[in-house]
């Protein structure tokens, strides 16, 4: 599993690795079990501060998503529930919509335009059956 930061955006480093664990769980990419990098390899890896990838572990660990046991290392816990995973994706989801707005934002559109090539785009993936490619 490749994990990449943007160290331009607006986001904390050690939220879009967050974000990023969390996808991965709900998308199936990692599962219960599952070894993650120790902290000092990931902030090799992402080349970011080890503290800030300690943050992010300590922050999962507390959510209970991850264990990290002291010479053995960090793996992924087995979800409390559906309901659980379901949460994650709908976080997942309400944050790829403000990464969304903020970018549109960004690039100087207003809410009304942004929702509207959102929805057109919506409606081709509704009448084709299948999302968009990502470009």
């Amino acid at each position: 599993m490749n994990f990449e930061v943007d160290l331009t955006a607006h986001v904390p480093i050690y939220s879009q690795l967050i974000d990023q664990i969390k996808h991965a769980i709900a998308a199936g990419e990692l599962k219960p079990g599952d070894q993650l990098p120790t902290v000092r390899q990931m902030a090799a890896d992402l080349r970011v501060n080890f503290n800030t990838v300690a943050r992010a572990y300590r922050m999962l660990d507390e959510d209970g998503i991850i264990s990290t046991q002291h010479g053995r290392g960090t793996f992924i816990l087995e979800p409390g529930s559906p309901e659980n995973t379901e949460r994650l994706r709908h976080q997942r989801l309400a944050r790829l919509a403000r990464t969304f707005a903020a970018q549109a934002h960004k690039l100087g559109f207003s809410p009304d335009e942004a929702r509207r090539v959102f929805e057109d785009t919506l409606n081709a993936w509704s009448a084709a059956g299948e999302p968009p490619e990502d470009n």
